[in-house]
């Protein structure tokens, strides 16, 4: 928990907070539970099943606290992270996907450029109890000329978040995982039409980055390639026939049997931003999904990305858990 940052929490907010122990120097203890007040800080842990409990609440003195980070109204269990982060692997299979020998990690080569494609990944059931087979992991990439990468959820990553504490790592961003269960959805007739095709043309080519940057073609053209699972590339036409947002929609599943919606490359041009377009492209992609035998929905938006958070919120996503990526300096 360490590499993920403190949030600013409300009252009612559920949170874990990492404390000092006040009575055993330099030993640290985590509480999960709901805000009862800010400034001091108190908590009433929550019940077995993640609700409010009648528990009497614990104050932490600031002088103790550690990290504060706010979680999600639900319950995540190691299981739906796992799943979440495996829906997405298939999502994005690169040019080769091969396991650890022990089978907990699975090592991503691809373009280069999007660390989920170029990242090792633990997501082996007993992946967050073992150590990390740095070697092993080097020797991959090192065959394929990339730089050591590798994916860091909260709780299934532990080990690799104690590997990066260390020293010799840099961190990427904070990524927020978001997802909503997935119903049929009613959209109203509205000026602008949505399409969604197999491949990709030249148009939706044209108004897709990755954080900002035009993607080199080999790049593109992985995004293209199939998948353990079935894609689909949409987009809103304007009246006149233009493509003005665009979307990439993927369906992988989990172990668990759950079907999920990959929702990613979102992008309006800019001359049609803030008409509402993205929570349409949303919706039609979360009823395409639906349409598909999606039972679940998932996306990624930085930590920092406000309005982005704001949009997905609007369309029913809430946080589910985060990530980070973190590469070897050397």
């Amino acid at each position: 928990m360490g590499i993920f940052r403190s949030d600013e929490v409300a009252v009612g907010d559920r949170v874990v907070v990492r404390r000092l122990l006040p009575d055993t120097p330099g030993h640290l203890s985590d509480i999960i539970g709901h805000v009862v007040s800010v400034s001091p800080l108190v908590l009433r842990p929550q019940s077995v099943g993640g609700f409010v409990s009648s528990a009497e609440p614990i104050e932490v003195p600031d002088e103790l606290v550690k990290v504060v980070k706010k979680l999600s109204p639900r319950r995540i269990r190691n299981s739906d992270i796992r799943a979440v982060e495996t829906a997405t692997a298939k999502a994005f299979p690169g040019i080769e996907h091969t396991w650890t020998r022990d089978g907990q990690w699975l090592m991503r080569a691809g373009d280069g450029i999007t660390e989920r494609s170029n990242s090792a990944a633990p997501l082996g059931r007993s992946a967050g109890f073992g150590q990390v087979p740095l070697e092993e992991i080097r020797a991959f990439y090192e065959r394929h000329n990339l730089p050591v990468k590798v994916l860091i959820p909260e709780r299934i990553g532990a080990p690799a978040e104690k590997l990066v504490e260390s020293g010799g790592w840099e961190l990427g961003p904070e990524i927020i995982v978001m997802t909503r269960e997935l119903t049929a959805l009613d959209l109203p007739a509205a000026e602008y039409t949505f399409r969604i095709d197999d491949q990709p043309d030249d148009d939706w080519l044209a108004l897709y980055h990755f954080r900002g940057q035009p993607l080199p073609v080999h790049a593109l053209r992985l995004l293209q390639d199939q998948i353990d699972g079935e894609m689909g590339f949409g987009r809103l036409l304007a009246p006149a026939g233009e493509t003005v947002a665009i979307t990439r929609g993927t369906l992988t599943s989990s172990e668990d049997g759950r079907v999920w919606l990959g929702y990613s490359a979102v992008e309006v041009a800019e001359a049609y931003r803030r008409r509402g377009l993205g929570t349409r492209l949303g919706a039609e992609m979360l009823a395409w999904g639906a349409s598909r035998g999606a039972t679940d929905a998932y996306l990624q938006v930085i930590a920092s990305n406000k309005a982005g958070r704001a949009l997905y919120t609007k369309l029913g996503f809430i946080e589910h858990h985060r990530h980070r990526y973190a590469r070897r300096e050397s």
